[in-house]
């Protein structure tokens, strides 16, 4: 008899941590490795944000918090709903966890029992089929193509609705393919929840700041009457560069939030305190920088798009959130050139580039692949190069 549990045999490892935990090894053993799989920020955390942090320090803000969430951040964190998503919350109906993925964990365990389905668009995040298995759940996963923009339509929607059906995941700006809902499509999607209303959605925002095109950036609780069905997560990691401090939050029904925190106080307790004042200070310091960073990524997305598309074989539509790309690399696979999937693509590329990328079946769609252009530039055209020349070597 095995000491490891079912429920952990139905999981695997995330993909995206094994790419980068595999790009650091051949960084560590000599290789001239660029490192394309990790969804991180090259940009530092702001000063005013450290500082804050070093402040609480030495203050002596370092012991146990509430289990979910300091007043001081719950409050910064109302005030940023209701400022910038014009949604209000009181303090019993926002949760804060050891970042963004600690909160939809949280929400699973606390919610789903066995066999309710969750409705997750593909591509996908890679955790999410893997949280909702953990939690017991089956996960409902709905493909949708390239010439569907990659996003949920309502007749798939209603398609794939049934009487088990407990949450609909939403992400926008997604990852992996960047591509965010507009409010008409939020809308369109608003009108087949409505009718059922024992269905809750969550709405994972955390790349919200993270936009272009001027696309003005919108929310399904914000703009239908499902907020009291929504949970809507969000976080300090992508936009203010903080992975590492690990904080997460998410405003919902104060029954949802209620169930989160008992789940989290049998678990990790509270998020780091010395965090907690770090994200103070990120939701109410100076918001400037933001808007600086995502001009940068947007330089970013533009060359790489642009590369990519100029390599034979290879085809890429032009995201407008996040800081992903999500090429098609299906011409390239096949009695031609020797691979078959787009997994042995991104193993080649890597073996002969030293250039990490994730394949595509990693979210759910086969024949793709993620690029992350959340580095520098200077490495982005080293990479360009290098995926270039394999691409024609092997077609």
């Amino acid at each position: 008899m095995s000491i490891i549990s079912n429920s952990l045999n139905r999981i695997k490892p995330s993909p995206t941590i094994a790419v980068s935990q595999k790009a650091r090894e051949l960084k560590a053993a000599g290789k001239d490795v660029i490192g394309l799989g990790a969804g991180e920020p090259d940009f530092d955390t702001p000063n005013n944000i450290k500082n804050a942090a070093i402040k609480a320090i030495r203050a002596g803000d370092t012991k146990y918090t509430a289990v979910d969430g300091t007043p001081a951040l719950k409050n910064a964190i109302i005030k940023k709903f209701k400022k910038e998503n014009n949604l209000k919350y009181s303090l019993d109906e926002i949760t804060v966890g050891t970042g963004g993925k600690q909160v939809l964990y949280n929400a699973f365990m606390a919610t789903l029992n066995k066999g309710d389905e969750v409705i997750i668009p593909a591509p996908f995040w890679v955790s999410y089929p893997d949280m909702v298995l953990l939690a017991g759940g089956k996960p409902k996963i709905v493909k949708c193509s390239e010439a569907e923009n990659f996003k949920l339509t309502p007749s798939k929607l209603k398609k794939v609705i049934s009487k088990k059906t407990k949450w609909l995941i939403l992400n926008s700006p997604s990852n992996p393919t960047g591509v965010s809902y507009s409010k008409n499509e939020i809308k369109k999607l608003s009108k087949v929840l409505i009718k059922h209303k024992k269905i809750y959605i969550l709405s994972d925002d955390i790349y919200e700041h993270i936009s272009y095109d001027k696309s003005k950036y919108f929310t399904i609780a914000q703009i239908s009457n499902l907020k009291n069905r929504t949970l809507t997560m969000n976080g300090v990691s992508k936009s203010y560069a903080m992975t590492g401090w690990r904080i997460g939050y998410a405003g919902g029904p104060k029954e949802i939030i209620k169930a989160i925190r008992k789940v989290q106080s049998q678990s990790t307790s509270n998020p780091s305190s010395v965090s907690q004042a770090a994200a103070v200070e990120a939701l109410n310091g100076n918001q400037k920088f933001i808007k600086i960073r995502s001009k940068e990524f947007k330089k970013r997305r533009d060359f790489v798009v642009n590369s990519l598309n100029n390599i034979k074989g290879i085809s890429c539509l032009k995201p407008n959130g996040a800081f992903y790309v999500f090429p098609s690399c299906k011409k390239l696979l096949g009695n031609k050139t020797k691979l078959k999937t787009d997994t042995e693509f991104v193993k080649k590329l890597l073996e002969k580039t030293n250039v990490a990328v994730v394949q595509g079946s990693a979210f759910g769609l086969p024949g793709y692949f993620r690029i992350s252009y959340a580095t520098s530039m200077k490495k982005l055209k080293k990479a360009m190069i290098r995926i270039k020349s394999f691409c024609e070597s092997i077609s």
